[in-house]
Order: C-alpha cells, then sequence, then structure tokens
C-alpha cells in the first residue's frame, strides 16, 4: 500500500502532487454533466462507433473522451502521454484516465487507453494494430488534442520545439500572479519576438503535420470506415489576447492546422465520403493556457464578466459530438471551422472584459476578476479543491494504468 497525505506544493500554477481520489471525483461529476443520448443506441454495443481521441487524458481532449463515451456511445481508443507514480505521485492525467476507464467499464463502453508517445510512428501502428483486431478494422471518428512543448519527427529525427512568442515587435501586456502566501498581484511583462526558426519549430510542434500524419497511418492501411470524420482541436480567443496567441507563434500554428484541415477535408471526401474540419473552443482553465502571458488575467476577467453563463468544456464537447454524429448540423464557419466559442467572443461580452482589463491593478483585481474561481480550477487540473473530498485523509496513490488490449 502507497496511501498517504497529499500536501499539495506548488511553483505558480504547477503542483508537483496530483490527488488521485479528486482527479477521480473531477472526472465523475464532467460524466455526471454530459446529457443523456437523445435516444437509445439501436444497435448492440460492438456495433458502436469506433472513436480515436489523442490527448485523451487533460483539458478538451479529457472533455472530448467523456462527452463522446456518455452522450455518443462511442467505443474506441485514448491515447496520451503521463507520468506514472513513483516518488511523487503519477500525473494528473493519469489518474483522470484510470477514472474515465473504470466509467467506461461500468457504463458497458469499450475504451482503452495507451500511454506513449503520439508523434511516433510506434504509436500509430500499435493504434492501427488495436483498431484492426479489437474494433473490426474500422474507426469512424478521430479526436486531436495535442498540446506539447516538443516533436520527434519520425522520418528525419529532427527534434522541434514550440514557443510562446508575438511575431515582429516585442509584447507587452498585464499578467496575473499568485504568490504563496499574499495577493493575488497584476503585473506587466515582455516577452520578446520570434526569432530565426521559431516560427516553423512551433508549426512543427502544434501545427496539422502529425495529424495529418495519423490519418495517413490509418488511409494507408485501410482502417478508415465511410464517412469517418476528423476534428482538431483549437483555439482563436479575444484580441486582448492576439498578439501572443493568434499572431504569435502558436497563431502560426493553429492557421497550418485550419489549412491542413482544409486539405484533409478533400482528400477524405473523395476516400471515403469523409470530412475534415478544426472545433475552435472557448476559454478554459488548462494545464497548457496557464503558461501563456496575459491568458490567466483574460480567463479571470471573464469568468467575472459571465459568471456562471461560462461554458465548461465538457459542454463545448458534447455539442461538438452532437454536430459530428448528426444530432445537430455541422454548421461551418467561411474557413470551415466549427465555432463553439461564440458565447466568449460575443461583442458585449469582449466590450465588458476589456474594460475591466484596462483598470486591472493589483489593487483592483478582486473586484474584476473571480479570483477564487480561478484559483480553485488551477487546483482542480491537479485533483485538488474538488468538493466532495477530504483531503485530510490518506489516499492509495499507487494507481495502476487501465490494462490494455490483450
Amino acid at each position: 500500500m502507497t496511501e498517504r497525505v497529499i500536501t499539495p506544493r506548488n511553483r505558480g500554477f504547477l503542483f508537483l502532487d496530483s490527488h488521485p481520489a479528486g482527479c477521480a471525483r473531477l472526472v465523475q461529476d464532467m460524466w455526471r454533466a454530459v446529457p443523456a443520448p437523445i435516444a437509445a443506441p439501436i444497435t448492440p454495443p460492438d456495433s458502436a462507433p469506433v472513436a480515436l481521441v489523442i490527448g485523451s487524458s487533460a483539458g478538451y481532449g479529457l472533455a472530448a473522451t467523456i462527452a463522446g463515451l456518455a452522450r455518443a456511445g462511442i467505443r474506441g481508443i485514448g491515447v496520451c502521454f503521463e507520468k506514472a507514480p513513483g516518488r511523487l505521485t503519477a500525473t494528473a492525467g493519469w489518474y483522470r484516465t484510470a477514472a474515465t476507464a473504470e466509467l467506461a467499464r461500468e457504463q458497458g463502453r469499450e475504451m482503452v487507453f495507451l500511454n506513449g508517445d503520439a508523434f511516433s510512428d510506434a504509436m500509430k501502428e500499435q493504434v492501427s494494430e488495436l483498431v484492426r483486431q479489437r474494433f473490426g478494422g474500422r474507426l469512424d471518428y478521430l479526436i486531436y488534442s495535442v498540446a506539447a512543448p516538443r516533436r520527434t519527427d519520425p522520418d528525419t529525427g529532427a527534434t522541434y520545439a514550440s514557443v510562446l512568442k508575438p511575431v515582429g515587435e516585442a509584447y507587452r501586456t498585464k499578467t496575473l500572479v499568485f504568490t504563496d502566501p499574499g495577493a493575488p498581484e497584476v503585473r506587466e511583462v515582455e516577452t520578446q519576438p520570434a526569432e530565426g526558426d521559431d516560427i516553423d519549430q512551433t508549426v512543427a510542434v502544434m501545427g496539422g503535420s502529425d495529424w495529418e500524419r495519423w490519418i495517413d497511418h490509418l488511409a494507408d492501411r485501410d482502417l478508415l470506415a465511410a464517412g469517418f470524420t476528423t476534428a482538431a482541436l483549437s483555439y482563436i480567443g479575444s484580441p486582448l489576447t492576439a498578439a501572443i496567441y493568434r499572431q504569435g507563434t502558436i497563431g502560426a500554428a493553429k492557421a497550418h492546422l485550419e489549412q491542413t484541415a482544409r486539405t484533409l477535408d478533400d482528400r477524405l471526401a473523395k476516400l471515403v465520403g469523409g470530412r475534415a474540419v478544426t472545433s475552435v473552443n472557448g476559454a478554459a482553465v488548462t494545464q497548457s493556457s496557464t503558461a501563456i502571458p496575459g491568458i490567466a488575467l483574460y480567463v479571470g476577467l471573464l469568468r467575472g464578466v459571465l459568471g456562471d453563463t461560462m461554458t465548461p468544456p465538457v459542454a463545448q464537447l458534447t455539442e461538438l459530438w452532437d454536430r459530428l454524429t448528426g444530432v445537430r448540423p455541422l454548421d461551418l464557419d467561411g474557413e470551415g471551422r466549427v465555432r463553439l466559442d461564440t458565447w466568449e467572443l460575443d461583442p458585449d461580452v469582449q466590450a465588458a472584459v476589456a474594460e475591466r482589463w484596462n483598470t486591472a491593478t493589483t489593487d483592483t483585481i478582486t473586484e474584476l476578476a473571480d479570483l477564487d474561481w480561478f484559483h480553485a480550477e488551477v487546483r482542480r487540473l491537479y485533483g485538488l479543491a474538488v468538493p466532495g473530498i477530504d483531503y485530510t485523509a490518506p489516499v492509495e496513490t499507487d494507481v495502476p494504468w487501465p490494462g490494455s488490449a490483450s
């Protein structure tokens, strides 16, 4: 037994340990938040649609997995990259995956989770074999939700690193800093512009190259079902953060992702009568987003404006599954994107956030932003601050990875 009391230890927004029971409760709460399917499945479980979710353990990828299981009745495979328990606890994604697998099993959904490098051809081949041997040799859906600091190209062996930088000139912005102990502070930070091959490196990691490689790999092995549909998850965000995000190095990668979607859409239409789209999601507190200068402040102010009407990731991904499966029309914007961010980018909402942004200081921030919510959301990423959990009680940290295909 490896039970112990988890005492939060953090460096800014990064916590060193995760709480297994808190992660499990968070997954359960997300599952319960998904509306039941409109109609009961008329096919037996082994005829349910087969889906692959790449990046299934965190953020919007986790929401896509849970919503797919609970709303669309999928079965299939989740791929993620998490660390096992050792001297520290396992990563939060490890515990969330274990909890998701257990819920899927209880609900009679066949879901296999693989832990490894989604960029590698070895993982692609492992998934292909699993689709062939366990899921009838045909894949109906692929959700691509990968946020990574680096990627190794399987063809060349070159390793690329993504960076969060503006393009053209240095960027100064307000940002939110939590100090322990102490009240949150609003500070100005400056980020130097991209130089050298920063843009190309970021596009190589966060653009559409690996997504396209997944589709090529599966198509070459004749594993795409008729009508196969794939969606890559993306973000545009507010004009307040555009210089560091949409107009920065990450924005260049997102533009490449969207161009890849248009290329894949043409190919899949001819190949299997299929579709490829990007899904532009709304703002959320994720482990990736908290690293971006200004995003923490922006999301806190957005929550201050919207309160409980802010749409959580699992609700957005429920809507995406409804559109992908035909429950609702698959409406696209002029760039061929599904837009799940209209609630965030509503002009009145953005005007209200901008007004608060302009007057935000350390002295005024607690009146303008919902900092208690934001701080709790950051902690919940690690299974902390989850209602209903006794954090004074010892908890088993040595949770096994869900069993894979035999």
